[in-house]
Formats: C-alpha cells, sequence, structure tokens
C-alpha cells in the first residue's frame, strides 16, 4: 500500500421499515447525494462496490444504471454483516494500490421483505439446523459474561438506554426515543437475559461513501475528507468444542492489526462505531479494543465514560440498537457517521474536537466460528 486513501463524501437514507421500496429504490438517492456532495461527476468514478446479503443477484448493477454508471466496474459482495464494511475495504485497497483513483461504496438491506422474525440463515449449517439463531448465540454470551463477572442486566439495559438516547440525536436513527432501565428491562421477553430492547431491530437502508487517492482528490478539488488510516479484515478461525463466547478474538486481532497499521493506540480514539446488535456485545467490545481490562467494562459504562463527556464516544449515532440493522448497508454507515463526525457536521450528536474514529463490524453465524468476517477501519481527520 503506498497512496493515501481518504472517503470525501457521504449520504444515506433514514433506517426503517421501507417496506414500499425496492433495494435501487433504496439506494439511488443517497447515492445521487453522495456524489453531489464530492463535487464528483459520473465520468470520474472508477469502479462501484455494493455490499449487501440478501439483495440478490446483479444487486449492484440494477441500482448503478439508474443513474448512467452501467459501465463503469461493478462489484457486489456479500459478507454477512460485515458485506458494506468489506465493500469499503475493497475499493480501499484498489485505490491503495493505485490500481484506481475514485471508488464509490454502496450498503443497502431491505429486511422487511421477510416479515419479521429472525434472519434466515444458511440451511446447510449444522449449528443452524439445532436452531442456534443469532438471538440465541449471543444471549448465550450474554449469559456467560453476567455469570464471569459482577455485570448485571441493569448493565444490558444501560446499554440500551445509551443508544437510544443517543439515536434520539441522529435524524437518521429507526429509533428516536429515548427509553428508561426499568422500560427495557419490563419488554418482552426474546432470549435469555434478553428483552426486545436489548435487540437491534429489523429494517431497511441504504448509505453511500466515496473515496478518493490523494491525487483524485487534489484534483477534483474536493474540500471535504477523512484519511482511511487502516482498513483490516479477517475472517473467522475455526475452533470446534469449547469457545470463550466473552472473548471474540476476531475483534481482538482485528483491532490489534487496525491499530498496528493507523500506529495509534485505544486512548487516541474519539469515537467508535461498534457492531452492538445486542447489547451485550457493546461489553465485550470494549474489552476487545482495548478500552479496558478483561471483566470491566461495565465500569466505563457506569461511569459514563462512554457516552458524550467520557473518555470516548461510543456510537454516538444510537449504534444498531437505535440505529437499526439493514445488514449490507450498516457497516457503510458507520463510516458515514464517522465522515460526519470528523469533519464537524453531525449536528446535535457531535463529538467535541473530533480526530480519530474507529469502525467495527462483523458478519455470519457459521459453525466452528466466532464470526465469519470482521472489518475495522480507522480514520483521522483531513
Amino acid at each position: 500500500m503506498s497512496d493515501n486513501v481518504f472517503v470525501v463524501s457521504a449520504a444515506m437514507i433514514p433506517f426503517g421499515k421501507h417496506r414500499g421500496s425496492s433495494y435501487v429504490g433504496l439506494a439511488v438517492s443517497p447515492l445521487v447525494d453522495a456524489l453531489r456532495d464530492a463535487g464528483i461527476e459520473k465520468p470520474d468514478v472508477d469502479a462501484v462496490y455494493v455490499g449487501h446479503s440478501y439483495g440478490g443477484m446483479m444487486t449492484g448493477q440494477r441500482i448503478t444504471k439508474e443513474i448512467g454508471l452501467g459501465t463503469v466496474p461493478t462489484v457486489n459482495v456479500d459478507n454477512a454483516c460485515s458485506s458494506g464494511a468489506t465493500a469499503v475495504h475493497e475499493a480501499y485497497t484498489a485505490i491503495a494500490q493505485g490500481l484506481i483513483d475514485v471508488a464509490v461504496v454502496i450498503g443497502v438491506e431491505k429486511l422487511t421483505q421477510f416479515g419479521g422474525g429472525t434472519l434466515p440463515l444458511s440451511p446447510e449449517d449444522r449449528e443452524v439446523k439445532q436452531g442456534l439463531v443469532m438471538p440465541a448465540v449471543y444471549a448465550m454470551r450474554a449469559t456467560r459474561y453476567l455469570y464471569e463477572n459482577d455485570a448485571t442486566a441493569e448493565d444490558l439495559a444501560r446499554v440500551s438506554v445509551k443508544a437510544r438516547r443517543h439515536g434520539a440525536l441522529n435524524p437518521f436513527a429507526q429509533f428516536r426515543k429515548e427509553v428508561t432501565v426499568e422500560e427495557v428491562l419490563a419488554a418482552r421477553p426474546v432470549a435469555d437475559p434478553f428483552t426486545l430492547l436489548m435487540c437491534c431491530p429489523t429494517g431497511d437502508g441504504a448509505a453511500v461513501v466515496v473515496l478518493a487517492s490523494e491525487r483524485a482528490r487534489a484534483r477534483l478539488g474536493t474540500p471535504n475528507g477523512m484519511r482511511v488510516a487502516a482498513s483490516v479484515l479477517h475472517s473467522g478461525q475455526v475452533a470446534e468444542g469449547f469457545r470463550d463466547m466473552t472473548k471474540p478474538e476476531i475483534s481482538y486481532e482485528s483491532a490489534r492489526d487496525a491499530y498496528a497499521q493507523a500506529g495509534i493506540g485505544p486512548d487516541d480514539l474519539d469515537m467508535i462505531e461498534l457492531h452492538d446488535a445486542f447489547s451485550i456485545a457493546e461489553l465485550v467490545y470494549y474489552e476487545a479494543f482495548g478500552l479496558t481490562g478483561k471483566y470491566s467494562a461495565t465500569t466505563l459504562l457506569r461511569e459514563g465514560r462512554t457516552t458524550f463527556g467520557g473518555d470516548v464516544v461510543v456510537n454516538p449515532s444510537g449504534g444498531l440498537l437505535a440505529k437499526g440493522h439493514p445488514v449490507g448497508a450498516s457497516g457503510v454507515a458507520q463510516i458515514a457517521e464517522a465522515f460526519w463526525q470528523l469533519g464537524g457536521r453531525a449536528g446535535a450528536r457531535q463529538v467535541d474536537d473530533a480526530r480519530w474514529a474507529m469502525t467495527h463490524v462483523t458478519g455470519g453465524g457459521t459453525a466452528g466460528l466466532d464470526h465469519g468476517a470482521c472489518t475495522v477501519h480507522i480514520f483521522e481527520a483531513a
């Protein structure tokens, strides 16, 4: 890797239940907005990468042809919940290697097509056949975590309360109403110890970012931007039998490698957008990212050190718990949030003096793997 790579534009639509929209209908508007915001014309685009999991064949081509990008090389990326972030990683790699100068990355998903319930997983997977869907996996993780230390169900609820408080400030969030610990605990049970409000909602959405090389940024006169300081993609390691579910090794290793690539440590971060599909995930990832030691995440949460005014603001967007989780779009939306934060354009949820941001998203439930994929990015304000 030799060339600096920048995110120069971002756009998205509010996440929610857009039952009347198609994949194309969800993505075209933010695609046009992102190109316009960057001041980039269609002939400037060298490649398009599209992250989605349930859009079917040629989802990207169906979107790009609507605005006349039909001749531009378009790559569809399916990496479960990490699809959008993986698409960004692919775009970053191509630019950093000097193969292209400008790439558009689209993340899009329409989950209302399934009518609710847990997301469909591969029927060929032996654990899926036994009913090990994602709420059950994370519930097992939460049960073990609560057993191993002084964390309580109230702590799981506090994660959701913080997410909703942040989401209330975000016009793109699916849920914009604050909740209390009591309301979270009293919500409908899903998988012990989770209630409904400890689980991310299903919904639809799309987000778009534009990446450019340093020379393209100078040539096009793009005023906005944040530098991609690290882009790391890992796949899971097979471990049959016992696995410590409170220590997701794929996230530990991805964060470690991202810090090394960026040349910074966890204390340098001003904000993090992490994969909080269920409330336990945030606590586990505090530890995975080196924000605190093993089994001490609740201290950060209880002392308010991961919200505005704290050490590092975790999920200022509201995270998956409040913003929503249309899986193919989530990783790109995280990067859009980082772009707005580092550019001082996040409005009521702006993180003070934000210079360094990290985004993190994992993907997939596959027998024998902690996760199938994990993508971590670190960004520096430019």
